[in-house]
């Protein structure tokens, strides 16, 4: 009998002794999620002898944490960006695990008390869970990377080392504690599902499938998944590389391509009204088809019709704010006439607004899709609160008296087996990052005292209202906007002061969301909390060392950084960092949405009114008729807030995700639901981990070494004389402005 013979009895043995304690506790497989989306997705048992803690859960964990922070900082700044995810590490790590398993020394060790082994048995579902959460909590760069660099290469006020890496770890961590005080609220309640988590434990639940499952005569899990992913990874090299006009099909447009209105409402770079994408990334890239509720999806569906087809072309045709002069969707910044804005022209050697030079410049436009989108933004912050007060007031307040009194769900009560970190754990972490994040603030002068305070007020106050929207419908609402504008009319010309005061006020909601997110995967997956607490902390701090010492490294070895000169190191998103920090910052927001200097898009600030009346109108409507039961449906936080992505996002990426949504989560769910309930989920993971791995063979294998598919009417060549047949779409002028002209 070999190591593994031994350890599988041995699993079996406990097996044995945990299904008894199962029936002492009166817990079987008839006792479910209440929730249809988890009852089909997650498992209603567990075996907590699997082994979880182990010596091969850290050293994958760390190895991949080091490896992602790394690859994903460094391609963040290049022209071409490419980010490592959560499915390619889980696939790539799974047969290391196994590896591990058959060579590593099984015998047990004994330090001061303290016995394990190297190799306590089979690598384990939870032990892959805990590394894919690792990599999970650092997938996207650290966000306070992007002041450092700004502060070195556009502001001339570059700090000490030291300082760059605290501001990074705080305002990375101090969300971390911040999940902690929330997690009674957005983990252990059933009906806060987290859809995205639904889609990773199908990936999960798939990659450790038995092999010898009951399956009924259908096809394993593993099987398809194998057989999806790989399909995708084939077909990704047509819109990736070798057609890449197949995701972007504007035939409408080619009807009439030289019709600018044509163009403009059919085109991929205008409203993409019938612009097809068979392109998965595109299709995916905001709506997450698969994942978000069917409910949810009709919300996005209405508030994009309204505002991109309905309300954009009607006030860019009848020129509001001039906006003939420019394209009619565009994330950039003009002049009245239509030239590109110069922010080199109203800032002075300190990165100051000089206000004589900025009224002889004149003021900067944007074209009304812009303003408007800040406009809905606005709206949708203001929608999620009342929204958020009227639906889930009550149950919040009953949750704060009592939080373990409520009736659990099987999950819930699967977790009491394991201790639960003691909330002194994550009040010292907060304590200790807040200390730290003052020391920063005031001795590098990133931002006074008193805006810190209020920065973390405005992330206190709407973690739980924008938790609750996200873990319902899959849509989070960004405080980016918010964090801005106030700390603009408070600290007007100051830019680095602004993006300081967004990263502390917006990111720390949005990390606390993310570590929040990762605990109700541990919940679905029975990983016990202490160990959850300390992988997640532990490979923060690595990630945020590393994301700083990269970039760091980057900027100051390569010529020509972050320009057009310094290809492929042209920080594309870096630039509209710094573009953000002029509008809201420098210039400020007075200027362009207040009342001084004749800011023209001053309408724009009653969105917040709107959004606030909305809820509540609908919220009285449906107690006046309570029969009308689509009232209940209405959710006007993801109305609004999930089209405010656009721009950067296009029409065209909307409209196809919602189609294929409409496909997956109505007419398969309703019609042929015994497949949408086993392999729904499983297909988002399969096609997102396809597209991944498949992006990842392009690059490296081809365009890191300048390799280039050679041109056709599919891959088109930008520099041909027929502007048309140059652009990728074959629309030329769906990017440009109402006469005709690129800008």
């Amino acid at each position: 009998m070999d190591k593994h013979e031994v350890l599988n009895e041995k699993y079996d043995l406990d097996s044995a002794k945990y299904n008894i304690d199962l029936e002492d506790h009166e817990i079987d497989e008839e006792d479910d999620s209440p929730i249809e989306e988890v009852r089909v997705t997650i498992s209603n048992v567990d075996d907590p002898n699997i082994p979880y803690n182990t010596f091969r859960m850290w050293f994958l964990g760390l190895l991949w944490t080091c490896i992602i922070s790394f690859v994903n900082q460094f391609f963040y700044l290049r022209q071409t960006t490419i980010s490592i995810g959560y499915s390619v590490v889980a696939l790539l790590s799974l047969p290391m695990g196994h590896f591990m398993a058959r060579v590593l020394p099984t015998r047990q060790f004994n330090i001061f008390g303290w016995r394990f082994s190297l190799n306590p048995g089979p690598f384990s579902v939870k032990e892959h869970v805990l590394i894919g959460t690792m990599v999970a909590c650092n997938s996207g760069t650290a966000y306070a990377v992007d002041i450092v660099i700004l502060q070195k290469l556009w502001y001339n006020s570059e700090k000490p080392f030291i300082a760059g890496m605290f501001l990074v770890l705080t305002t990375q961590i101090t969300g971390f504690a911040i999940a902690g005080a929330i997690r009674r609220f957005l983990v252990r309640p059933a009906h806060m599902i987290w859809p995205q988590n639904l889609v990773t434990a199908s990936l999960f639940r798939s990659l450790h499938a038995i092999h010898n499952e009951q399956d009924n005569g259908r096809m394993s899990r593993m099987r398809y998944f194998l057989l999806v992913s790989g399909g995708m990874f084939v077909y990704y090299w047509l819109p990736g590389f070798i057609f890449p006009t197949i995701g972007v099909i504007s035939w409408i447009c080619w009807i009439a391509p030289n019709n600018i209105v044509l163009a403009q409402l059919t085109g991929s770079n205008g409203l993409g009204i019938g612009t097809i994408a068979l392109d998965w990334a595109a299709a995916s890239a905001y709506v997450a088809p698969m994942v978000t509720p069917w409910f949810a999806q009709i919300n996005i569906m209405i508030g994009f019709v309204l505002v991109a087809w309905v309300i954009v072309p009607i006030a860019y045709y009848t020129n509001l704010w001039d906006s003939k002069n420019f394209p009619i969707v565009s994330p950039y910044l003009y002049l009245q006439n239509g030239s590109t804005y110069d922010k080199s022209q109203v800032l002075n050697a300190q990165g100051l607004l000089d206000e004589a030079a900025y009224q002889a410049y004149g003021p900067l436009r944007m074209d009304s899709f812009f303003a408007l989108s800040y406009g809905v933004g606005f709206a949708g912050l203001s929608a999620t609160i009342v929204h958020v007060l009227l639906y889930n007031g009550r149950e919040i307040i009953e949750r704060w008296r009592s939080a373990r009194a409520e009736n659990e769900d099987i999950h819930s009560r699967l977790m009491r087996v394991y201790p639960e970190v003691p909330d002194w754990w994550y009040g010292l972490l907060f304590a200790i990052t807040v200390v730290i994040s003052f020391v920063t603030c005031v001795v590098w002068d990133y931002m006074p005292w008193w805006a810190l305070l209020l920065a973390l007020a405005i992330a206190l106050f709407f973690v739980l209202p924008v938790g609750i929207v996200q873990a319902v419908t899959n849509q989070q609402p960004g405080l980016n906007i918010v964090t801005e504008y106030v700390i603009g009319y408070m600290l007007p010309g100051h830019a680095i002061a602004n993006v300081t005061f967004k990263t502390y006020g917006y990111i720390v909601n949005v990390q606390a969301l993310n570590f929040v997110s990762d605990l109700k995967l541990g919940h679905y997956m029975k990983i016990p909390p202490r160990t959850m607490f300390m992988a997640q902390l532990v490979s923060a701090i690595i990630s945020c060392i590393i994301n700083l010492g990269t970039a760091t490294w980057l900027i100051n070895t390569r010529p020509n950084v972050c320009t057009d000169d310094g290809y492929p190191f042209t920080c594309r998103t870096t630039r509209t960092f710094y573009s953000a920090s002029i509008i809201w910052g420098a210039i400020g927001p007075q200027r362009v949405f207040g009342n001084k200097d004749g800011a023209l898009y001053a309408p724009v600030q009653w969105a917040f009114l709107v959004g606030a009346i909305l809820p509540l109108v609908f919220w009285l409507a449906s107690k006046k008729f309570p029969n009308a039961y689509w009232l209940k449906f209405v959710h006007w936080p993801v109305l609004l807030s999930a089209t405010s992505n656009m721009p950067p996002g296009l029409p065209y990426m909307y409209s196809n995700g919602l189609f294929l949504g409409f496909i997956f989560s109505f007419v398969l769910r309703r019609y042929r639901y015994n497949w949408w309930a086993r392999y729904n989920y499983l297909t988002s993971a399969a096609l997102d981990t396809g597209v991944a791995v498949s992006g990842m063979v392009i690059f490296f294998a081809i365009q890191s070494w300048n390799g280039q598919m050679p041109f056709w009417w599919g891959n088109p060549d930008y520099n041909d004389p027929d502007l048309n047949a140059g652009a990728l779409d074959h629309c030329y002028n769906g990017g440009s402005n109402f006469y005709g002209q690129q800008l």
